[in-house]
């Protein structure tokens, strides 16, 4: 076992920022706390970077570019598989890292861990065959192109898939030949640390995978910084708009993946059984915390008694608690302030009408759980297209269960709002189901499945969801810049102004 995952499982290690192949201190002495979210306890703490610190790791970046972009996609792959083979290898320890950073259980973090590796290997491996054309155009001339990386790009990732989040942007930006300088989120900044001494240790050059770490004056120096060339966020929809908006400014390019209020359509003749599921692990995998997790079900009013009922019980009954125990099913939400806007949003809810089904049983954990961010899983039936926990994004296990009758009804509540990231539709009927899905705004759509995800299927919303796409070529590609080289074929020259009659 990798004795850097071994160190930093330990509370207190603070080794610094991470860039130019090694640990370094940062310029600056103030700190960010890092508490686990099931004891409320101090796990840890990690620099609040400036810009001095910016600026080392983009210098890095650029200096590990000179030696990374030059090296050939194939040799590229053979370094990314290693690092693959580092990852799996540590797998069991990462899960355990990750679990004590953001609450989720151990049974979740060693079923996605063990997924990792398939983004680099990969990503590695298409970059190997990414080819360019060449076309004989008007004129005698020959048109080629090929693909170039941009050079120092900027990772800035989310706290509730810390590492999942970050290898599937990295894993594109690498495998096209660019380097990364990583901002993981202030709340859950561990296990990317960790992250980059292993790619390090795998043998990528020194300055390909940096990290600095901060809360939002980091961002705002990172994604200003003159030598980045594409930033890459996962987040929340106002943070999207000021670094897109950073972005514009610099004219560079970007990938904004941001919030949702996922709709899960249930059609009469879905199978009951299988939705219903299907449909909880959407709800509540993850404590209801990813951007994809079902928030709002638009249930057929011949099954919406029986449904709502049926998954107010399936609710009832996950386990929660201590999230390192292999029986826990759900951990808590990732801090007090999480904690507090679920407890807001449910009081809401019933100050508008809305009816509580499950959830309603208060939290008795032991010492020190009790201290914990818990949030238990809460369905409520009855919620209106106009109540706010129908349009607002809670990133908790807080859900609406809501009736309809026509499918235009159906494609009118789950279009209700600005959102437009992930959805599902359960249905026998793959004619209906496949109808709906061409009627509903939404760039990830499951048909009786929800949050399955693949580096080969792209991955991105619309409107206030973001835009551009993680996973497959659309990713690898939005990392390059396709060259276009003309030659010239035919002998002689043209005079233009001689009176040649050649233009454009």
């Amino acid at each position: 076992m990798n004795a850097i995952v071994e160190k930093f499982l330990k509370k207190g290690t603070n080794k610094g920022v991470f860039y130019g192949g090694t640990f370094q201190k940062s310029a600056r002495k103030e700190t960010i706390e890092v508490r686990n979210p099931a004891t409320s306890e101090i796990f840890t703490h990690v620099p609040d970077s400036g810009e001095d610190d910016v600026t080392a790791a983009v210098s890095a970046a650029r200096a590990g570019f000179e030696v990374w972009s030059r090296i050939d996609p194939i040799d590229r792959a053979r370094h990314l598989r290693k690092f693959a083979d580092i990852i799996s290898e540590n797998m069991a320890k990462l899960a355990l890292l990750e679990t004590e950073v953001t609450g989720r259980s151990i049974k979740e973090m060693r079923a996605q861990m063990a997924r990792i590796p398939e983004w680099i290997e990969y990503f590695g491996g298409i970059a190997m065959g990414l080819e360019g054309e060449s076309n004989v155009i008007k004129g005698d001339y020959v048109t080629m192109t090929h693909y170039e990386p941009l050079g120092p790009v900027a990772l800035l990732t989310p706290w509730n898939h810390p590492i999942l989040i970050l290898v599937k942007k990295m894993a594109a930006a690498l495998a096209a030949g660019n380097t990364c300088i990583i901002k993981p989120s202030e709340l859950a900044p561990v296990s990317p640390l960790v992250l980059a001494a292993l790619a390090t240790e795998a043998g990528l050059p020194d300055g390909v995978v940096n990290v600095v770490t901060g809360g939002p004056r980091t961002g705002e120096a990172l994604c200003a910084a003159e030598d980045i060339h594409y930033i890459d966020l996962t987040g929340g929809t106002s943070t999207g708009r000021k670094v897109a908006a950073k972005a514009g400014e610099r004219l560079i390019r970007s990938t904004m993946e941001l919030g949702g209020k996922t709709p899960i359509i249930i059609c009469e003749d879905a199978d009951f059984e299988g939705a219903l599921a299907g449909t909880l692990f959407a709800a509540f995998v993850a404590s209801g915390q990813t951007c994809v997790s079902g928030a709002r079900f638009i249930v057929h009013a011949s099954i919406y008694n029986r449904f709502t009922n049926a998954l107010a019980a399936r609710a009832d009954a996950i386990k929660i608690g201590d999230p390192m125990a292999d029986s826990t099913q759900m951990g808590p939400v990732i801090s007090k302030a999480s904690q507090d806007r679920c407890t807001r949003m449910i009081a809401q809810a019933k100050a508008d009408g809305a009816v509580q089904v499950s959830g309603l049983s208060p939290i008795n954990l032991e010492t020190p759980f009790d201290k914990g961010f818990y949030v238990r899983p809460t369905v409520f039936k009855e919620v209106k297209p106009d109540h706010e926990l129908f349009l607002e994004e809670v990133f908790g296990p807080v859900i609406s269960v809501t009736p309809y009758k026509k499918e235009s009804e159906a494609l009118d509540l789950a279009n209700t709002g600005t959102f437009g990231l992930g959805l599902s539709i359960w249905s026998r009927d793959i004619a209906r189901a496949h109808r709906l899905s061409l009627g509903v705004r939404g760039g990830v759509i499951w048909l009786n499945d929800h949050h399955r995800n693949d580096p080969r299927s792209v991955w991105g919303g619309v409107r206030d969801s973001g835009f551009g796409k993680e996973n497959g070529w659309d990713a690898l590609k939005a990392y390059m810049t396709k060259k276009s080289v003309i030659i010239r074929t035919e002998l002689g020259h043209d005079d233009w102004f001689g009176g040649s009659a050649r233009y454009g």
